[in-house]
């Protein structure tokens, strides 16, 4: 299959930042898989199911992206798919901090490399978290995410609303 990584995350819900990482991972590997986390601890808005479906559909023309879920250690899924590199955007100094922790922890346990990625400047502010924030407060994201997202986005946090 050749040189593979995973370019894990919450996604809730996936953005532009996100996708242009995914976009410029696969043109880096032969095989990307995005593996969407489960982790109730976070309090996600959307369900991994609607997660991975969203990721599914905006990832749907890169061939050589694969969408998952997965819970759990990400150094366990990575063993389980045999797959050794982590690819991760970094958006600022504070993303980095947090990262490389996980990182040198990851390759402490298993031996995964994680390869870190600057986020492209137009996307460095975004964050799903400030996504939903500002969509609850009647903001504009369009642009920041698929159309199909914030339609989503606006379903679940405004229900009945036509």
């Amino acid at each position: 299959m050749g040189l593979s990584a995973l370019c894990p995350g919450t996604f809730d819900p996936v953005t532009n930042g996100h996708l242009d990482i995914i976009h410029r991972a696969a043109r880096c590997f032969d095989a990307v898989v995005v593996p969407v986390l489960e982790n109730p601890a976070k309090a996600p808005l959307f369900t991994t199911e609607e997660r991975v479906s969203m990721l599914k559909e905006a990832a749907e023309e890169i061939e050589n992206v694969e969408i998952d879920s997965f819970s759990g250690l990400l150094v366990d899924y990575a063993a389980r798919r045999d797959i050794r590199i982590v690819v991760k955007g970094l958006r600022a100094v504070t993303d980095f901090d947090v990262e490389l922790q996980m990182a040198q922890m990851n390759h402490a346990m298993s031996g995964v490399e994680t390869f870190f990625v600057a986020t492209s400047p137009q996307w460095s502010y975004l964050s799903s978290s400030l996504i939903k924030e500002v969509v609850r407060f009647g903001g504009d994201v369009s642009g920041l995410v698929p159309r199909f997202v914030l339609e989503r986005l606006e379903d679940k946090l405004f229900p009945g609303k036509e």
